[in-house]
């Protein structure tokens, strides 16, 4: 089969023939259909630092797919050949003392599919039936392939509640518009969104914020102006991983305001640490998506409604990788697919 392959320990990627996936008593085998380029991915392809201490070549990388199971381990039970499955890429080891009380996003033992073992960047792909989300009704296939995303948006936006809050996020990624959308879907008063790149603060405005700020030309002062707010924000979503944007943030929250943090920092900085006792803020930090109630919180925001398509805005065969790499590197776009299906 193709498949998208880190060879060696050097930046690129090579498309490549490599031995069809085999199936474990309890795996799934998929025929892939869609796939998503991830942050994840690009430090990969770049082998930049964290790339060379967490994966060895040669991998088969992608995380973010969906497929068609076209074989099943004897053990399996719950899939059949022919269901749609998109995948959740965290793999965890099932006896750690998080993942035996039934909160496996815990677990201190976590593996990455297609950072720790070979992924869905191919023709097919192998993962364990845990890990597979049978889709039971109508989806767009764009939309299946970036589950694993939209989870983490789902994740964050729902960490705390939003009826009726002003809500605050920082960083218009992909994953930080979708939030927004989810937020505004279920209640919020008001939602912000903050960054730098005018591109994507446009695609915020097309899931329907209150308002896209630019912060390289106005401040969160001109937030409280324009829509009438004195106390500070109640909810806040960190997406970018940069510091000041965390700063402001906590700068700007209501006394008892709650913070979710799914931006990972690329450094440590100083935070105001009074700021936060003295107005009794709230941090929790999100990695990926509680498996698997933010899967099912997912499938039903879609069936209510949640319109998550404008984040999608381009699609490359994957024969032009590199054109779908350099374009979600060069960063005016939103969430980027690959197509693997023959042409």
């Amino acid at each position: 089969m193709k498949a998208l392959v880190k060879a060696d320990a050097a930046p690129g990627l090579e498309l490549t023939d490599v031995p069809d996936p085999q199936v474990g008593p309890g795996d799934v085998a998929v025929r892939v259909l869609r796939t998503g380029i991830c942050g994840t991915d690009l430090h990969i392809d770049s082998w930049d630092d964290w790339a060379a201490r967490n994966v060895t070549p040669p991998l088969v990388l992608g995380h973010e797919f969906v497929g068609e199971v076209v074989e099943t381990g004897r053990d399996v039970t719950g899939v059949k050949v022919g269901d749609l499955i998109s995948g959740e890429g965290h793999l965890v080891c099932g006896t750690c003392r998080n993942c035996k009380a039934g909160r496996r996003h815990l677990c201190a033992n976590t593996r990455g599919l297609g950072v720790h073992s070979n992924g869905a960047f191919a023709q097919f792909a192998v993962l364990p039936e845990q890990n597979a989300w049978v889709h039971r009704t109508e989806v767009d296939l764009d939309v299946a392939a970036i589950f694993d995303p939209l989870g983490n948006a789902v994740h964050t936006a729902l960490s705390f509640p939003v009826i009726g809050e002003d809500v605050l996020i920082t960083g218009a990624g992909p994953i930080g518009i979708m939030a927004a959308a989810i937020a505004r879907h279920a209640g919020a008063r008001h939602v912000v969104i903050t960054d730098v790149s005018e591109h994507r603060l446009e695609l915020a405005r097309k899931v329907g914020v209150d308002l896209a700020l630019n912060v390289s030309e106005a401040t969160l002062a001109d937030a409280y102006d324009r829509l009438n707010m004195s106390e500070g924000f109640d909810v806040g979503m960190e997406m970018s991983g940069q510091p000041s944007a965390l700063q402001e943030m906590i700068a700007n929250m209501s006394h008892g305001g709650r913070i979710a943090m799914l931006g990972l920092p690329a450094r440590e900085f100083p935070v105001d640490w009074g700021s936060v006792v003295l107005k009794m803020l709230h941090l929790k930090g999100i990695y990926g998506r509680e498996m698997f109630e933010t899967w099912y919180s997912m499938s039903v925001l879609l069936q209510a409604g949640l319109d998550v398509a404008p984040v999608i805005t381009h699609k490359f065969h994957y024969t032009e990788h590199r054109a779908a790499f350099d374009t979600t590197r060069a960063g005016r776009c939103g969430k980027v697919l690959l197509d693997w299906t023959e042409k």
